[in-house]
């Protein structure tokens, strides 16, 4: 961390789709982005087709500087943002300008891929992991019904993406009980596991998450690769409320202030050989 400054007018880089742009700059590992909607532009119209999915699957939060922003939840909750208003959504929304001016607002979250389109060119990073899902997820939607189920998931979503968020990380997708994130720290990813696991208590639900760090093809709205069917893999193993690390994650994080427990020796379905794995124990 140190002393410093980016201008809008000078972005790293500039994403445009219609009726819209998004101009960002980076600060090492933050990225902020200004983003400009004309009077017309609706997320369902201008960006879906960039991005792929029904809904906007990011997590916001910025402040407006000018114009009306109109908030749509799947729920039927809404909202209307306007200038000087602080404000945060949640994944799964739709959006559209109110007006005939251009809404303009600075975002702190979502900017690191927001934007792209979802047939951008595929890049191999090397990447840490987390691939979580929440426990008996099926019992607990037979006991509560579709719509609380529905509800429940959507605020554990939320608060997923918020702590993916608070320490660095991307949150790639929901995958209808449990996220994927990618980090490019293996004591983050850790660090975010466990947050996840803990802000999730709070909903009285329990997930297991598994972490590991490795090669993967990054796009705008997906990655891909061994790595990611490892930390699947990994979490399968998980009882609830654990986080289990690869031998991996747990080389790289050594001196972190993390502690692990010996968690044994597993064959992963579709992986050759048997891994050591490791649980959390305490985040120092």
């Amino acid at each position: 961390m140190r002393l410093q400054r980016r201008r809008f007018s000078e972005p790293s880089d500039v994403r445009t789709f219609p009726h819209g742009r998004v101009d960002v700059v980076e600060l090492e590992d933050t990225v902020v982005g200004r983003m400009t909607y004309e009077p017309g532009w609706r997320w369902s119209v201008d960006v879906k087709p960039l991005a792929g999915t029904d809904l906007c699957q990011y997590h916001h939060l910025g402040v407006t500087t000018s114009g009306r922003l109109h908030v749509l939840m799947p729920d039927g909750t809404e909202m209307e943002i306007g200038p000087g208003e602080v404000f945060e959504i949640p994944p799964d929304h739709d959006a559209w300008v109110v007006g005939d001016e251009p809404w303009v607002s600075v975002d702190f979250e979502a900017m690191r891929t927001y934007g792209r389109a979802k047939d951008a060119q595929t890049e191999r990073v090397l990447a840490s992991i987390v691939l979580t899902d929440i426990v008996d997820s099926t019992r607990r939607a037979a006991e509560l019904g579709a719509t609380a189920w529905r509800d429940l998931v959507g605020e554990h979503n939320r608060k997923a993406s918020v702590a993916i968020d608070r320490h660095r990380g991307r949150l790639v997708k929901t995958t209808g009980d449990g996220v994927l994130a990618q980090f490019d720290s293996a004591e983050r990813a850790v660090r975010g596991a466990a947050a996840i696991r803990d802000a999730i208590r709070g909903l009285g639900l329990e997930v297991r998450a598994g972490v590991h760090t490795g090669e993967v093809e990054v796009t705008a709205d997906d990655i891909r690769g061994i790595a990611v069917h490892a930390a699947s893999r990994i979490a399968s193993v998980a009882g609830p409320g654990q986080v289990l690390v690869s031998p991996t994650v747990h080389e790289l994080v050594e001196g972190s202030g993390l502690i692990f427990e010996d968690a044994g020796i597993h064959e992963l379905k579709g992986l050759s050989g048997a891994r050591q794995l490791f649980r959390l124990v305490q985040t120092g």
